[in-house]
Formats: structure tokens, C-alpha cells, sequence
């Protein structure tokens, strides 16, 4: 996995400017406290893949039958390597493909109160959400399988329309993690 915690020498620096999302977390729809931190997680943590993606300098959003704005990425598949997830998420949610390699810019590591695991083959009750960013391109539309959200529109917007969008219906950290990938990005 490519670290970029080089860029920011200080993660306390970085907490400063981002505190949103270097807050602890309590993801109350799957009985979780997350933590966000730039290091890179384990392989074996992660369970769950997530893209800024940058079309043109766009960032892809997609939208669900509820109306709500979402970042491609989901759940790894059993033996699923993280880069096959990330291209399978991406051609599912958002009909994308990857132009350069993934830049993985932090995870939340999460513990889960539930008895068992998402997925019988997932970590538990520790698990790891990573989140980078790439260039792609959208070239489809969503493949929408039934076990997954039903994408109903994606859009390219400005990184600022991004954040606008994800803060609707999101936590207020999301929009911090689209403003890390656009420094990440342009360094």
C-alpha cells in the first residue's frame, strides 16, 4: 500500500486541520466506534474499501434510490484482495475504472459491539474502513447488484460540491475526508 503519512510530517497537525474526521467516531447503524488515523491498517483488518475518485479533477459521487450522496466503496469479499475490491466497488456503484494506482490516505479502525461479524470471513470485533483516492474514469453505468446499493445516478462534481452533497446526509467528517484526498492529491 502506498503511505502517505509522509506529507504531513505531524499527524497532530493534520487532527488540527481535520478534526471531524480525527474525532472518535460512533457509527450508531452498525453499533461502532471508529478512530481515524493516516497510518495504514493491517491487510487482515480490512474489510471494507472506499475511493475519493477524481474524474478530470471531479470528484465521483453516487447517489442511492433515498437520495443520499455517497463515495464508491464497500465490503471485501472472502480471500478479496484490496485492489480487486476497489475496482469491483467501483464498477458496481459508480461504473468507474481506475486510472492510476490507489493513494490510501487513512482508516478508520473500528471495534463492533455485535455479537459476530458482518460476514463470517471479516476480522472481529476489530476491523479496519480504508480510504484513498485515484484517478478514474467513468466509462458505464453502475452494475447495481441486488446486494448492494442501487445506484440511481453518478455525478462528477467539484471537490466543494462534494462536501456540500456528502454533508447532507452523512457525518460531518465527510466532507473533511474529501478536503485530505484533494491535499493528498495535489500534494
Amino acid at each position: 500500500m502506498t503511505d502517505t503519512t509522509r506529507r504531513a510530517s505531524d499527524s497532530t497537525e493534520l487532527a488540527a486541520r481535520y478534526p471531524a474526521l480525527h474525532a472518535p467516531q460512533r457509527w450508531e447503524w452498525g453499533g461502532i466506534d471508529a478512530q481515524f488515523s493516516t497510518e495504514q491498517p493491517p491487510d487482515e483488518l480490512v474489510t471494507n474499501i472506499h475511493l475519493v475518485g477524481f474524474a478530470e479533477g471531479r470528484v465521483v459521487l453516487c447517489r442511492d434510490v433515498r437520495g443520499h450522496w455517497f463515495l464508491p466503496g464497500g465490503t471485501r469479499e472472502a480471500a478479496e484482495s484490496i485492489e480487486s475490491c476497489l475496482q469491483r466497488e467501483l464498477r458496481e456503484e459508480a461504473g468507474a475504472r481506475l486510472l492510476s494506482p490507489p493513494t490510501w490516505i487513512g482508516h478508520h479502525l473500528a471495534v463492533s459491539e455485535g455479537p459476530t461479524p458482518y460476514r463470517p470471513w471479516q476480522p472481529h470485533p476489530v476491523k479496519a474502513w480504508l480510504w484513498g483516492w485515484a484517478d478514474v474514469l467513468v466509462d458505464s453505468a453502475p452494475t447495481n447488484p441486488d446486494d448492494g446499493e442501487q445506484v440511481v445516478e453518478v455525478r462528477p462534481v467539484p471537490p466543494e460540491e462534494a462536501q456540500r452533497l456528502l454533508a447532507q446526509y452523512r457525518e460531518p467528517w465527510w466532507p473533511e475526508l474529501v478536503a485530505l484526498a484533494v491535499e493528498s492529491r495535489t500534494g
